[in-house]
């Protein structure tokens, strides 16, 4: 045995200055879903669609299984990305052309790659900058039912490792992937109006009207349970759950402590408006732009509304319609001089930590209740 050891302090990761341009990486690990992982999330998140939750109910809409929730399906994938992409992060700045594709369900396993699209410098901060990427999720790779469960595109703040790095220039287009919904056929032999129960009366197609705004009742308090949320995922970003790190330097960090994972408000925001815009929903088709507009942290309480911006014909489905909505997400924070404003109470203020464009394929009544 050595009487000295060779000291190696390993750095985990990529920064700034390691992304190149056209350079695909291929996420290791790789997630199967498993029956805790689903029972976890779709719990958590406060999902209400019977789909995820009614075995009898799934199978009828012709799903082999109960569905994965489309927050739950991007958490999955997403947190793949993680090591390579945002480990050394400062923050997710926004999600581009999330695209849904073949449903997943519980002994799918995903795996994802990612390429780099574009890398630039912060104008203001030497040791920050830009990384746009695009990633693909596909399921059961090599089987005979492989397929894309979804791709999309996003915006990541990302540290250098040495501020005085040359930054690898160029910008490539995103690749053409094809990906959109799958659903299964409706089938008018079934008595689909006899679960009606088991669903929302009042989140049909027909039920929407462009130009409202829904306020969800319910919240939801976030604790320290993030970090073994986080945890699961596979998620290693160190903002999540190293509060040591943040403290030799908080001023580095937003906030100074830490920031929960930006998919824990994405999932609650969808759950808590599902029994109101998603109960009645096949599945969620695109999310065309989203963005974390403040940090969360444990304590906050996390709010949602949707503003409906539109309704449309889904093409091919006289039993569907695609409702268009803004999801946004907000909490309270104290204030001593704020006065009351809208539902903000005296000695708060109302503070929106999350937007979302966001398509939806929702069921009409008159073919299923």
């Amino acid at each position: 045995m050595a009487d000295e050891f060779r000291s190696i302090r390993k750095l985990t990761g990529n920064f700034l200055e390691d992304f190149r341009p056209g350079e695909v990486l291929r996420h290791k690990g790789g997630k199967t879903l498993t029956e805790g992982l689903f029972s976890t999330f779709t719990e958590f998140a406060m999902t209400s669609n019977p789909l995820a939750k009614n075995l009898r109910y799934a199978r009828a809409y012709g799903f082999r299984g109960l569905l994965s929730p489309p927050g739950l399906t991007m958490l999955i994938c997403f947190s793949q990305t993680v090591e390579d992409v945002s480990e050394n992060a400062r923050a997710n700045l926004e999600y581009i052309d999330m695209r849904f594709g073949a449903p997943l369900y519980v002994g799918d396993t995903v795996e994802v790659e990612t390429k780099t699209l574009n890398v630039r410098p912060s104008s203001s901060r030497p040791n920050l900058g830009i990384v746009h990427v695009q990633s693909t999720a596909r399921k059961n790779v090599g089987a005979p039912d492989e397929a894309v469960v979804m791709t999309w595109q996003r915006k990541v703040q990302v540290y250098k490792r040495d501020d005085d790095a040359e930054l690898h220039p160029g910008e490539v287009e995103p690749d053409d992937v094809a990906c959109s919904l799958e659903l299964p056929a409706h089938d008018a032999s079934v008595d689909h109006a006899a679960m009606a129960h088991l669903s929302s009366s009042d989140s049909y197609f027909e039920d929407f009207e462009v130009g409202t705004r829904i306020e969800h009742s319910r919240g939801r308090t976030m604790t320290s349970e993030h970090i073994h949320l986080t945890a699961v995922l596979d998620n290693t970003s160190q903002v999540h759950c190293n509060q040591f790190m943040i403290d030799q330097n908080p001023e580095q960090y937003v906030g100074g402590q830490l920031i929960i994972f930006g998919g824990i408000p994405f999932v609650l925001c969808l759950g808590l408006s599902s029994p109101d815009v998603g109960d009645n929903a096949l599945g969620d088709i695109a999310y065309h732009t989203g963005r974390h507009t403040a940090p969360l942290f444990a304590g906050d309480t996390v709010f949602a509304a949707s503003e409906i911006h539109g309704l449309h014909e889904y093409p091919g489905r006289e039993d569907l319609g695609v409702v268009k909505t803004r999801l946004l997400g907000h909490k309270f924070v104290r204030d001593d001089d704020a006065e009351a404003a809208g539902d903000a109470p005296s000695g708060w203020k109302k503070v929106q930590i999350f937007e979302l464009e966001r398509d939806i394929a929702v069921k009409r009544r008159s073919h299923y209740a």
